[in-house]
């Protein structure tokens, strides 16, 4: 499997920022870390080296970029700041990361310009999500495994103007009807969102549920799939769910 390290500087963050590449060409996916988590987490939890029959074949290409959660969704102090951190890397990761992914991506002759898949676990989930139902532009679908699509969970009671743009159950709740952005979820490759109902599920059960509730009142509907009650928040379980959506977006590794 070819292995890339890149170390670039962000306007947007001004500081350096790190991502790896996973293959050499395919359809490219960008991987966000569990909560604070760095860009390695992936290939050092085994994630990567399974999804290894996808990418030496050449369909797959994983991004894995690296986290500031610690500076905003995992931080007790104020919500201004900290909210503002989360937007600065939400443009960093759509404005910066984004055109050098599909760069990367072009250098062996193929263009998915719009059709970026997005993926992760638990907070990695939620911010997979979040991407692509803000950009379905940029980003073509996703596979979110046991996360949480609401705000509240970290910023509590407080809500402003850009808390509620990285807070999919409030912004989608008040999605109107004839938003352009409805007609790519409908073309989306895939939309998927996985939760268990075992330990240490049940906050991100009951926000998987609220979402689903919200999009299909809208007419958008994702593949929402609730595992068995024994499949625990977990990475023994996360490395069983990726495969198996792998399989179902990719075809057979």
């Amino acid at each position: 499997m070819q292995m890339r390290y890149y170390k670039e500087y962000s306007r947007y963050l001004d500081r350096e920022m790190e991502f790896k590449v996973y293959g050499h060409a395919g359809r490219p996916m960008l991987i966000f870390p569990c909560q604070s988590g760095r860009f390695f987490d992936w290939e050092d939890r085994g994630m990567c080296s399974l999804a290894a029959p996808w990418i030496d074949s050449g369909r797959l290409q994983l991004f894995c970029v690296d986290s500031i959660d610690r500076e905003s969704w995992d931080n007790d102090g104020p919500g201004r700041p900290r909210i503002e951190m989360q937007e600065r890397w939400y443009n960093y990761v759509c404005e910066e990361l984004v055109p050098r992914m599909l760069e990367i991506n072009r250098e062996q002759g193929e263009d998915h310009t719009g059709r970026i898949l997005t993926g992760g676990a638990s907070m990695g989930a939620g911010h997979a999500v979040n991407f692509y139902l803000r950009r379905p532009d940029i980003f073509n679908g996703t596979i979110a495994l046991s996360g949480c699509y609401g705000a509240n969970m970290f910023f509590g009671d407080y809500m402003d103007d850009l808390v509620y743009r990285n807070s999919p159950v409030d912004y989608m709740r008040n999605f109107p009807d004839d938003h352009p952005y409805k007609a790519l979820y409908a073309a989306a490759d895939r939309f998927i969102i996985c939760v268990g109902q075992g330990a240490w599920e049940d906050d991100l059960l009951s926000s998987t549920r609220e979402l689903q509730g919200i999009l299909n009142g809208k007419g958008i509907y994702p593949e929402v799939e609730y595992w068995g009650y024994d499949v625990n928040h977990d990475w023994p379980w996360w490395e069983k769910q990726w495969t198996y959506y792998l399989d179902r977006i990719l075809g057979h590794g």
